[in-house]
């Protein structure tokens, strides 16, 4: 007879649902989940015990489900940022006894993007760009800020990313080469955040990217093996940024162009950050995945470009499929600042995200590539799912998608994704990509170059290329 366990569950994407499935594929427990959706995701509504849609994922309205089923409720985890950066731990713990496994307010330091650089600056110097903030309450006039911001230009050889403290009503982050090409341009980005709050204007790194995420307990950090993401929307990383339109993962713990030597300096500047945060011995308000850290590796070693207090999405989704321990039993061990080591099948994995007609504006730009008489219909996912269960390498994860008079919908954002597990990249790739083409409807697109071999072997020869510089 396997133990009952309630867990409550605060979900959006496909992320959420990775940690679903991580859950019910339990074999030590008999998980009840208690989820909390910003939208009816049917994956979600088909594993779960009880289920809520909270359209935006308020804390007061998460809080008032959990006291709802307080007393079936052993732990609950958060999949995303929003509610970790509110505070959903600080008042859920505060009003229940339910333990939740993430960050507090306090820990969420992605909620700050000088916080993090003033933090780095003072235990780990070398991952920082050269940076400056820009404060309004520095600065007297418009006049005042632009005059300062054209210095710094020059000083970086206009090089530079543009990004606001928080995320803001600006343009947001921008990039020399992809958002300005020339001082106006970048002025002109910049003075959109400025208007709304500080801004730092940062050297433009070039290098290799790498995303390091670790499960914490509040004693100890436990690395978990990278993951490469791809943020920008089309083939050959080209148009704009988005929020990853998948990842890859090698069959060990590293990348295949990096090193061991690179992966332990990695381990040691998370754990100069960690050991920060943590103090002398234990900080229960770090648990859960409070440093998923943005590494560039460039030729003068790794730079971090930013740390969220969460799972990452997609990078999250390469490592729960093959995880070895009961994911039960791993958040147990976080909760109860028990962790040790993780395991993981010495697989590699490929995700893969299809996305809507005009995401990252697909459609303005492919007009040709989309079927608009399918951009509104229903998707059918029967025969992916079919797929999944007969080729256990295939894991089907509906994200921006909901369920509606029976059938699924996409709506805004990423709609689904599909891991491909195998014995290498390509493999796994092949995989991901034969989930993807069993998905009907929606007129949804993907990448189709997530972990080529074309793209794998020129960011080895690029990292080669640094090295010797």
């Amino acid at each position: 007879m396997m133990e009952k366990v309630g867990i409550l569950v605060v979900s959006y994407g496909s992320r959420a649902a990775a940690m679903i499935d991580a859950f019910v594929r339990s074999e030590e427990y008999a998980p009840k989940l208690y989820i909390a959706d910003k939208q009816k995701n049917p994956f979600n509504l088909k594993h779960a015990e009880k289920h809520t849609v909270i359209p935006n994922l308020n804390i007061n309205e998460i809080l008032r489900f959990a006291k709802k089923h307080r007393d079936q409720i052993d732990f609950g985890i958060v999949g995303p940022e929003k509610p970790i950066i509110s505070g959903v731990r600080d008042i859920i713990e505060k009003k229940t006894d339910i333990q939740l496994i993430c960050p507090t307010q306090r820990y969420a330091i992605e909620a700050s993007k000088i916080a993090q650089r003033q933090l780095f600056q003072k235990v780990a110097p070398e991952v920082n760009p050269r940076f400056k903030v820009f404060d309004p309450n520095d600065y007297s006039s418009t006049a005042q800020v632009k005059k300062s911001v054209y210095a710094w230009l020059k000083e970086l050889g206009n090089k530079v990313a543009v990004k606001p403290d928080k995320a803001t009503a600006g343009k947001g982050v921008g990039v020399w080469g992809d958002h300005f090409s020339t001082p106006e341009e970048v002025f002109e980005h910049f003075i959109s955040n400025y208007e709304h709050g500080p801004v730092i204007i940062e050297e433009k790194v070039e290098g290799e990217e790498s995303s390091f995420q670790a499960f914490c307990d509040g004693k100890c950090l436990v690395p978990l093996p990278d993951s490469r993401d791809y943020k920008r929307a089309f083939d050959e990383d080209k148009g704009p940024n988005t929020g990853g339109m998948g990842s890859y993962k090698n069959t060990g713990d590293t990348l295949p162009f990096l090193t061991a030597k690179d992966r332990a300096k990695e381990i040691e500047l998370v754990n100069k950050v960690f050991f920060e945060l943590r103090g002398k011995s234990s900080n229960p308000e770090l648990r859960g995945i409070p440093l998923y850290v943005a590494f560039i590796h460039t030729d003068k070693g790794p730079k971090i470009l930013e740390v969220n207090s969460r799972p990452g999405d997609p990078e999250i989704m390469n490592l729960l499929p093959i995880l070895k321990d009961d994911f039960v039993e791993v958040c147990y061990n976080m909760r109860d600042g028990t962790l040790g080591k993780v395991n993981f099948q010495k697989q590699a994995t490929v995700v893969t995200y299809k996305v809507p007609s005009n995401y990252g504006g697909y459609a303005s730009i492919f007009p040709d590539r989309v079927d608009k008489t399918k951009a509104d219909t229903a998707i059918d996912l029967t025969e992916a799912q079919k797929l999944a269960e007969k080729d256990g390498n295939i894991r089907v994860y509906p994200g921006s998608m909901e369920l509606r008079d029976g059938e699924n919908f996409g709506l805004g954002s990423r709609t689904v994704a599909v891991v491909g597990i195998g014995d290498d990249i390509q493999e796994a790739r092949e995989t991901s990509l034969k989930g993807l083409g069993a998905i009907e409807g929606g007129a949804l697109w993907n990448r189709s170059d997530i972990a080529a071999r074309e793209h794998i072997e020129k960011s080895i020869k690029h990292m080669e290329e640094l090295r010797r510089r």
